[in-house]
């Protein structure tokens, strides 16, 4: 196995890992985004699968398994979900440091899981694409494509939210921050998405043609 694709395996694994050791603590009836009072289990579950962060690392780890096991192909879904992983799990661990690290206060357990699915995962998936690629497979349209998946998200948890009046983060709470707030909020996160998309594209581009 060459060093690249031994190092997409040691992300499918920790990714892998990561989300399955939070869903192991969510179905304890532990602590996600430091929650003082958990709901029943389904609901737990429900809210798990509808966190950005846990799509994100399940994205990551599809891909890196892809890789990992020589089943990347150069196809327009493959290179969409990719780079929607690649850019997701990077706002992942942007919007983390910045907007909901000061928030929390958890310990033991859920500290670790939160420092895996936020930090070490972002990390690894990033030295991972900028490293060893595989390179010359993003192209402009799969930057539009890699669009969809935020924005399918959002209109969700928007929708969601108005119905139970449970948001993921604080940020898209529309009944304490109100429309507007959460417009801004979503509008910035949108352009650092697009703007990581973008990077990956053209940094992607410019190192394939090097080589």
């Amino acid at each position: 196995m060459s060093r690249g694709r031994a190092w997409h395996l040691g992300v499918a694994v920790l990714a892998t890992a990561a989300v399955v050791f939070q869903l192991v603590l969510v179905w304890q009836g532990g602590t996600v985004l430091d929650e003082t009072d958990p709901p029943d289990l389904g609901e737990r579950v429900i809210r798990f699968f509808g966190y950005f962060t846990v799509l994100s690392n399940i994205l990551v780890a599809w891909v890196a398994w892809t890789i990992a096991l020589d089943r990347d192909t150069d196809t327009a879904g493959w290179r969409t979900l990719r780079l929607t992983s690649l850019v997701a799990i990077t706002v992942t661990g942007v919007v983390h440091w910045f907007l909901l690290r000061p928030l929390l206060d958890l310990s033991g357990a859920d500290y670790l899981a939160d420092k895996l699915l936020h930090l070490a995962v972002p990390l690894v998936a990033v030295i991972g694409w900028a490293v060893f690629g595989p390179r010359g497979r993003v192209q402009g349209r799969d930057v539009v494509a890699s669009l969809a998946f935020p924005v399918v998200w959002l209109s969700y948890t928007l929708l969601r939210g108005a119905i139970t009046g449970f948001y993921p983060y604080p940020f898209l709470d529309v009944d304490a921050e109100g429309y507007a707030a959460v417009s801004v909020v979503s509008l910035g996160i949108a352009v650092l998405f697009v703007g990581v998309a973008a990077v990956a594209w053209k940094g992607d581009e410019r190192v394939a043609k090097r080589q």
